[in-house]
């Protein structure tokens, strides 16, 4: 074989190769290029001080949000018109529970879809003390299995108490920032009603971090249409 067919032949089995290569990736990297302005983990408080009315509370009115039109709106005004959203459950330093997996949100049978999940799940979690620090250990692993790539990463910790169980909010939280993660939170002011001032020094951090207050458990509806809208359209609207 002269020098230049075995140029020849080598180029071909190298674009043969490539060509195989592609297609037996084009799948896998059609859905690891899959996009979204926002990763979102939820939160729902299950600790001690949150009875089984509380609990519905929370899942209807997180359930009632989505189904809002203005929360479909803001989800279509970002680049990718997509955001995906999970929910977990979380009490103790080492009770928590990814209730809601992963869930794609772009158009109303997709809001739809996820506000079924979330009404109709159980309670998985037995009472437990407050430990906002597990929580946020726990959401950050949920982040990193997140199945796109998101502009935005955020913790939503809704909570009716301060930390008392696990490690100090501060290092963790810090840490979390450090991975550009945002978070924010929900302060549920029933029993302690300097709750989201605790929220703001302890709790919440990143590119444009909040805190929503919530007067009671009743109020929780408010808030969470009012937070969400936030987070989704992100830092800069108020």
């Amino acid at each position: 074989m002269t020098q230049q067919r075995r140029q020849i032949f080598c180029a071909a089995l190298l674009l043969g190769f490539f060509l195989a290569c592609f297609a037996f990736t084009q799948p896998v990297r059609s859905q690891s290029d899959a996009r979204a302005d926002l990763a979102l983990v939820l939160s729902i408080d299950c600790s001690y001080s949150v009875d089984q009315r509380e609990f519905d509370l929370q899942t209807s009115g997180t359930a009632w949000a989505f189904r809002q039109p203005e929360i479909l709106a803001a989800i279509q005004s970002g680049r990718h018109k997509r955001i995906i959203v999970s929910l977990m459950q979380w009490s103790s330093d080492e009770k928590q529970i990814l209730a809601v997996p992963w869930m794609s949100v772009a158009n109303v049978a997709d809001a739809e879809a996820l506000a079924k999940k979330i009404e109709t799940m159980p309670r998985y979690l037995a009472d437990g003390s407050t430990s906002i620090s597990g929580a946020l250990r726990f959401a950050a692993g949920v982040l990193a299995n997140a199945p796109a790539l998101a502009t935005r990463q955020t913790i939503d910790i809704s909570a009716d108490g301060r930390n008392n169980a696990g490690t100090r909010t501060k290092p963790m939280r810090d840490q979390l920032i450090g991975l550009g993660i945002i978070i924010n939170g929900l302060a549920i002011l029933n029993e302690v009603p300097t709750l989201n001032y605790y929220f703001e020094r302890d709790v919440i951090g990143g590119l444009g971090s909040f805190v929503i207050a919530a007067d009671n458990y009743d109020d929780f509806r408010r808030a969470i249409h009012r937070k969400l809208l936030r987070e989704i359209y992100g830092p800069g609207i108020s």
